[in-house]
Order: C-alpha cells, then sequence, then structure tokens
C-alpha cells in the first residue's frame, strides 16, 4: 500500500503534467489543430488526480484514528510544551 507521503508527491506530480497539457492544448488550438484525443487525455489524468486525492483522504482518515499528532505526523507524547507549568 503506498505511503501518504508518496500519494502526495504523485499528486503534485500529475497536477504539474496536467497544466503543461493544458497549455500544449491552447497551442494546437491556436494552430487550428483538433485537440479531441489531447482533451480524452487531460480527463484520464484528471480521473486519476481524483482518484489519488480520494485515496489520500482515506489515509489521512486512517491516521486522525491513531490519535493527536504534530503537523509533522509526529504522534504527541505526552503534554505539550505550551502546556507544561
Amino acid at each position: 500500500m503506498p505511503t501518504l507521503e508518496f500519494i502526495r508527491s504523485e499528486i503534485e506530480h500529475m497536477r504539474s503534467q496536467i497544466g503543461r497539457q493544458r497549455k500544449e492544448i491552447l497551442q494546437l488550438q491556436r494552430a487550428g489543430i483538433s485537440t479531441a484525443s489531447a482533451e480524452a487525455l487531460l480527463g484520464r489524468m484528471q480521473a486519476k488526480v481524483d482518484d489519488l486525492c480520494d485515496q489520500r483522504d482515506r489515509l489521512l482518515g486512517d491516521e486522525t484514528l491513531k490519535g493527536p499528532s504534530y503537523a509533522s505526523g509526529k504522534p504527541l507524547k505526552g503534554t505539550p510544551a505550551h502546556r507544561r507549568m
């Protein structure tokens, strides 16, 4: 099963690819070339990102069940520093 960090990096990578694909589609449209296949590819890429986001959200839900943690994901142990006397 992929880790949360892997899924996040894959989402980021796919989003940058989608941006490049959109720019290429605009260039093709300006040149008067058909973009139907490129737009279909873009739709599949977006669906993949949506699936990865769902997978990420499920993993985040599983992590919240583990208990409180720092923003880094490291679990809290004991009393937080701001509440110590």
